[in-house]
């Protein structure tokens, strides 16, 4: 049986191998140590230990998705299987029609739709584009991502093109620690549905917003292409790997770091700051009275 000092050094491996700031992983490592040795894990059950190693992980390095979880779910122990853990999550998007949960035709002619999740470009790109050929017709477009949870920043890419003229819009980079290079973002050139690139656009965020829907939130803010209404989200913007390192706990390692075109940076540890601070229940007719009043100018 894993004791708690066996899963907490596996998990520490795995973050000083493959965090996105190297030196940041073995600061993370060196205090956690600390706290090891001292015994303050001794005794804690799963769900307890979990907890209290986040918090002190994020103590030292207040990066939303470096993180001990409990799961309920028993994991294999063996070696990652990444097209195995790709399948999780895509049975995860079916399950939960792309992440799309409505759209709507409100008074007034303003599109809204209500996003969840962020889904892969692939398998999610039918019902993304069936979800703005809805909206197509619309005076105006409200994209609710108050209780969007994350997703593929592929996926967040692919909603994000719809809101531009063509594929000539550099949006954002992506830099991977375990190869060392640079991935480019750029618009898409081929989309399933027209794009909505001459209308207003709102986002609504909350302090759920996380990951891929604050990607989404921050680009069309950052360029300029939407205004963002409701509260700060959590600022979760390092793309992430997951290890099993015990039956039921996972260590959650940032392997590497969003840079937005615009801002030179991203949202990681402060959030997408909205244009328009209300709470997150009154985003919805915030946006929606400043939707119909731009309308009617």
């Amino acid at each position: 049986m894993l004791t708690n000092e066996m899963i907490i050094e596996q998990a520490l491996d795995r973050i000083e191998a493959g965090y996105v700031f190297p030196e940041k992983g073995v600061d993370t490592g060196a205090a956690i140590r600390r706290r090891l040795a001292a015994g303050e894990y001794a005794g804690l059950d799963g769900p307890a230990l979990c907890e209290t190693v986040t918090a002190h992980l994020q103590e030292v390095c207040p990066d939303k998705h470096l993180r001990l979880l409990w799961t309920d779910e028993p994991q294999s122990l063996d070696p990652e299987d990444e097209d195995e853990g790709q399948a999780a999550f895509r049975a995860l998007l079916r399950a939960e029609n792309q992440g799309v949960r409505r759209v709507e035709q409100l008074d007034g002619n303003i599109g809204l739709i209500d996003i969840r999740r962020i889904a892969s470009a692939d398998e999610g790109a039918a019902t993304i584009g069936a979800a703005m050929q809805l909206v197509a017709g619309s005076s105006a477009l409200i994209l609710d991502l108050r209780a969007c949870h994350g997703g593929a920043p592929e996926g967040a890419l692919m909603w994000c093109s719809y809101f531009f003229p063509d594929d000539q819009v550099h949006l954002n980079d992506i830099y991977e620690r375990s190869t060392g290079a640079t991935r480019q973002f750029w618009t898409l050139p081929h989309l399933p549905a027209p794009r909505y690139a001459d209308r207003p656009v709102y986002v609504l965020t909350s302090p759920i917003t996380f990951s891929g829907g604050e990607d989404v939130a921050y680009t069309l803010q950052a360029h300029g292409r939407a205004v963002v209404v409701g509260e700060t989200t959590r600022g979760g913007a390092h793309p992430t790997a997951r290890h099993a390192v015990a039956e039921h706990i996972l260590v959650t390692v940032p392997t590497a770091r969003t840079v937005n075109r615009v801002t030179g940076t991203n949202w990681e540890g402060v959030g997408v700051v909205p244009d328009v601070p209300v709470p997150a229940d009154e985003a919805l007719d915030t946006a929606l009275k400043a939707a119909r009043t731009r309308l009617d100018a």
